[in-house]
């Protein structure tokens, strides 16, 4: 969860029971409010406190001139806003309703680098590390696609290698990068052949399963026999 992902320069017309409200999310810490018609008509710019309660939720909170306090809790998962508001009077008002945006944010989150990051460090540790061939079947699409040529093509060869795998088979996670869609990880896989061996996959994600795979393997030189003095791998 984090503050990164309010939806910045956002305008959105929310519709209550009772009334209409157009908002317009400044930044963080502020937040413009127009109410048109009725009784609480006018136009206000004020200071607010943004918590995020999830992914795409957050609580919205701030006090407007006349004394009023307000809590939004932005649900954007749903579409819904739902709203608690104390009167300078006192009286104490719960309200939910729906929002249509009408100005897109300056700038849309796009978290799929983290997921995919996630979903390949646990693929890597599921099947190399744990041996465990069911997890195949909810990581890896139906028309997974191996590029190394020597594993049998699709998700069953691919489970059935893992089964078989040998108690030595061990592999250690690196440095991982992602952008959209594709993501590279750079590790260390132990018993696959006589030596250590460094390798570099790399995957492409499709509607949140591992849909292919390339990867280069090279024997680990010890550090003392480098030329540069260097490992090739550092966890």
């Amino acid at each position: 969860m984090s503050v990164e992902r309010f939806p910045i320069g956002q305008e959105m017309d929310v519709t209550y029971p009772n009334f209409k409200v157009s908002l317009t999310l400044l930044s963080v810490t502020q937040l413009r409010f127009e109410i048109k018609e009725g009784s609480f008509a006018r136009t206000e710019t004020v200071d607010i406190q943004v918590v995020p309660l999830s992914n795409s939720i957050f609580a919205v909170s701030w006090q407007e001139k006349d004394g009023a306090t307000v809590t939004n809790v932005q649900d954007y998962d749903r579409g819904l806003i739902h709203s608690f508001a104390t009167l300078p009077s006192g009286q104490f008002i719960r309200m939910t309703g729906p929002f249509a945006i009408t100005r897109p944010p300056d700038r849309v989150f796009d978290d799929r680098p983290q997921r995919n990051k996630a979903l390949v460090i646990e693929a890597m540790i599921s099947l190399f590390q744990r041996r465990d061939a069911s997890a195949v079947e909810r990581l890896y699409a139906t028309d997974y696609i191996q590029h190394n040529p020597n594993i049998p093509q699709g998700r069953d060869a691919l489970q059935a290698l893992v089964a078989e795998l040998s108690k030595d088979v061990y592999y250690e996670p690196g440095l991982i990068v992602a952008e959209g869609d594709f993501v590279a990880i750079h590790g260390r896989i132990r018993g696959w052949a006589d030596a250590p061996q460094v390798v570099v996959d790399l995957f492409w994600i499709q509607d949140g399963k591992l849909a292919e795979h390339w990867d280069v393997l090279q024997n680990e030189v010890p550090v003392t026999a480098t030329l540069g003095g260097v490992s090739m791998f550092d966890p």
